[in-house]
Order: C-alpha cells, then sequence, then structure tokens
C-alpha cells in the first residue's frame, strides 16, 4: 500500500466551483486518466510539478490555492 502524501489539495471544491468539473473533465483536459484525478484528490499521489501548475491554470488560481505542504516536523 503507497504512503498518503503530505501534500493536500483543494481540486475537488475547485471543480465543484467551476461548473461542477467531472473527474473525467478535468482528466481530459490534463491528459490523464480519471483514476489519476482521483488518487491525486484522495492524496495517494502526488502529481509533478509541471501537472500542478497545469491544474492551477485550468482553475485560474494560484498552486498555493489548489496544494498546500503539511509538515508535521512544525
Amino acid at each position: 500500500m503507497a504512503k498518503p502524501t503530505r501534500v493536500t489539495n483543494s481540486i475537488r471544491a475547485l471543480r465543484f466551483a467551476n461548473a461542477e468539473m467531472t473527474q473525467a473533465e478535468l482528466a481530459k483536459r490534463l491528459g490523464v486518466t480519471r483514476q489519476t484525478v482521483i488518487a491525486i484528490e484522495q492524496g495517494r499521489y502526488s502529481p509533478s510539478l509541471e501537472m500542478a501548475f497545469q491544474i492551477a491554470r485550468i482553475f485560474g488560481v494560484a498552486l498555493d490555492d489548489v496544494f498546500q505542504y503539511t509538515d508535521d516536523r512544525a
């Protein structure tokens, strides 16, 4: 089983705020599978930096409005 990432995201909320975009629609725009979008949303997979910027651009927001990094060591 893969270790969950410490990167959290707001993709699901952003999809619903943008005309209730489906996971399939987002996947198509990114050129990935719906399963990839699901894994990213659930924090089981961290996208590449390039894909992270693409996601932010699709929603018209800053990168840190989509992704947050939690550091438990603080």
